[in-house]
């Protein structure tokens, strides 16, 4: 009988760590905070030890083919889906990551950022853009692949 209750503990505290464990570098949906509604699919991931997010997709009905008009130079015109909109995030703590360009094409601004998971939620992101001393999160949600 304890042999049962051993591996019972074991197996338990072996979930409790996968479940803890959940990264930010995954597939996630944007979700408009003005609107709640989806826009598109952000593939965040790691290269060099710092983060990165690309757009993936873009969800939002009759936007499937946006074209960044409002960006200057080589920007201009240039397809959103494929855009890296997340550049050189540095880790801050545990799940947290912070940086200085967060891009969003609708409006062809950059800010500064603060991503972390949820800790109630790991299948929530929040993504946090600052503009001077001001600010706007909204909550992102991973996508199953």
């Amino acid at each position: 009988m304890k042999v049962y209750k051993f591996l019972l503990i074991i197996i338990i505290l072996l979930f409790s760590n996968f479940i803890q464990s959940q990264s930010v570098f995954a597939k996630w949906k944007t979700i408009d905070d003005r609107t709640g509604k989806p826009k598109a699919i952000i593939n965040i991931y790691e290269k060099g030890g710092l983060m990165f997010g690309e757009v993936s997709k873009i969800v939002e009905s009759g936007k499937e083919n946006s074209l960044c008009t409002k960006c200057d130079g080589d920007m201009k015109d240039v397809s959103v889906t494929g855009m890296t909109i997340i550049k050189d995030g540095i880790k801050n703590g545990d799940n947290e990551w912070k940086g200085k360009f967060l891009f969003d094409p609708e409006q062809a601004m950059t800010f500064r950022f603060k991503i972390w998971l949820n800790p109630d939620n790991s299948n929530e992101l929040k993504v946090r853009g600052y503009l001077a001393f001001l600010f706007r999160t909204q909550t992102w949600l991973r996508v199953d692949e």
